[in-house]
């Protein structure tokens, strides 16, 4: 990514990293798909599931954003073998965090459902489908840290094969674990559950496999697995920020579900599909994202900064175009495309009304993607926690709670209360506030990218905290 024609390198970076995606959105699509013969109840029960699964999945990409900045700027540095080491670490890291989460999901499973907003049947069948999605994160991080270390060093095809045969098993297995198709008992929203997990399983022990056999541009070697306080410290540092972003952007989709959730279970269904349809728009931002991050982190890496400038500008632009024309054909089929999940009348009918207000403003959450990932590859990941933060809980959550409710608030210590503060207009604000989000966040990360603050990088301190002896040398040496 530090030489040759710009479009052709990010093309060839960027286009398995879509269909890695793509495939990661096949789990929760098909998953929906195959449910929604069950019942609406058990269609509406995996809807509520998506932001607390998705909060999982965005704490193990915030650990290995750390994993793809240091990884690619030691490439971009011929630093081989310091890139090896951040890779056993990486492993290490993920698994002591996942199996941290996944007890701690499993414990208190009750009380998050309740707090979401799940009752009755929809409560059991969400209760069904977590506990065995919890059972699979370390499967989830792993994996993750698999596909960041390859990434790092410019490998995105291998993972992307293996996401491919991961997704096919799960395809596989959905209707026959779910409607109990041929000689398995139907299992309901527990089936497209478990066919997450083996399919997940297998794609683990792969990665973990073609780590340890070298070959890929970096390898995992058992020795370094040995916990090292440094390198630690530095994922830790550089991969916090990263962390807290996933999970402000997690809980507010959480706080976002729990919003939709006294509307009915029409409104639940047609946001957790919408929500669907969204996630296929961030799986391409957020992979071309991703290249983009690789191609910043070796550009600066090998000190070209400016190449990486006008990488994420081309980034930026192109998936920008892509999903301006993905949402034109949401808009003018809005019918086709909820139908595919559901033919309910009542979920197709407030569905198109989600498509006809949030579509048209994909291709703002995708811009802001790309800068992030440029932000990440940098290094500068409390950046792109920040630009979370200002999208979802300063544009979007109290946007969506002033428009969709009509609020009552009481001032403590007096008897002032102050009736009637929201609009009330329902379920609508709250798609509003989704748009608004997207596009007032997009303006500012642009303007913050164009600051140009971003490119120093991280792996010269990283080299001289490993190497202090270096840092003593007379400045003209």
């Amino acid at each position: 990514m530090t030489s040759g024609p710009i479009i052709p390198k990010l093309a060839q970076l960027a286009w398995p990293l879509i269909i890695g995606n793509l495939l990661q959105t096949v789990y929760n699509v098909v998953d929906m798909f195959w449910v929604g013969r069950v019942s609406p109840e058990a269609l509406a029960a995996v809807a509520l599931m998506f932001p607390l699964s998705w909060m999982f999945v965005s704490t193990a990409m915030g650990i290995t954003a750390a994993t793809i900045a240091l990884v690619s700027q030691y490439m971009g540095a011929k630093e081989d073998r310091q890139a090896d080491a951040v890779v056993a670490q990486t492993v290490l890291l993920t698994l002591i965090v996942s199996s941290t989460l996944a007890a701690i999901g499993w414990l208190t499973r009750h009380e998050l459902l309740r707090l979401i907003g799940a009752e009755g049947q929809v409560f059991i069948e969400a209760l069904d489908y977590i506990e065995i999605i919890f059972l699979a994160l370390p499967f989830t991080f792993l994996f993750f840290a698999f596909r960041a270390s390859l990434q790092g060093a410019g490998d995105t095809k291998t993972a992307m094969w293996l996401m491919i045969i991961s997704a096919g098993i799960n395809v596989i297995l959905d209707p026959f674990l779910i409607l109990g198709w041929g000689p398995f008992p139907a299992m309901g929203t527990r089936g497209a559950a478990w066919a997450t997990f083996i399919a997940r399983g297998f794609a683990t022990a792969a990665g973990i496999y073609i780590l340890l056999r070298g070959g890929f541009g970096v390898k995992l070697y058992v020795s370094d697995l040995t916990p090292d306080v440094s390198i630690l410290k530095k994922l830790i540092r550089i991969g916090y920020p990263a962390t807290f972003d996933g999970w402000a952007r997690s809980f507010a989709a959480v706080v976002m579900a729990a919003f939709v959730a006294p509307f009915g279970t029409a409104a639940i269904a047609a946001y957790g599909i919408g929500v669907r349809l969204m996630s296929i728009s961030w799986s391409v931002a957020g992979a071309v994202g991703q290249a983009t991050a690789t191609g910043v982190g070796q550009n600066l890496g090998s000190q070209t900064p400016g190449r990486a400038r006008r990488l994420t500008w081309v980034a930026t632009g192109g998936t920008m175009g892509i999903l301006f024309t993905a949402a034109a054909i949401c808009v003018i089929f809005p019918e086709l495309m909820m139908g595919i999940f559901t033919d309910d009348p009542e979920v197709i009918d407030e569905g198109v009304i989600f498509l006809y207000i949030i579509a048209p403003f994909w291709a703002f959450f995708g811009g802001t993607m790309v800068l992030q990932g440029a932000f990440r590859g940098a290094g500068q990941t409390k950046v792109a926690m920040a630009l979370s933060f200002l999208s979802r809980w300063i544009f979007r959550v109290p946007v969506a709670l002033i428009l969709a409710f009509s609020l009552t608030i009481w001032i403590p210590y007096t008897d002032i209360v102050l009736d009637d503060l929201g609009f009330g207009i329902g379920v609508i604000g709250i798609w509003i506030a989704l748009s608004v989000g997207a596009f007032a966040s997009f303006l500012i990360a642009a303007y913050w990218f164009r600051l140009g603050r971003w490119t120093e990088g991280v792996i010269e301190e990283s080299y001289h905290e490993s190497h202090p002896e270096e840092s003593e040398l007379p400045l003209e040496d």
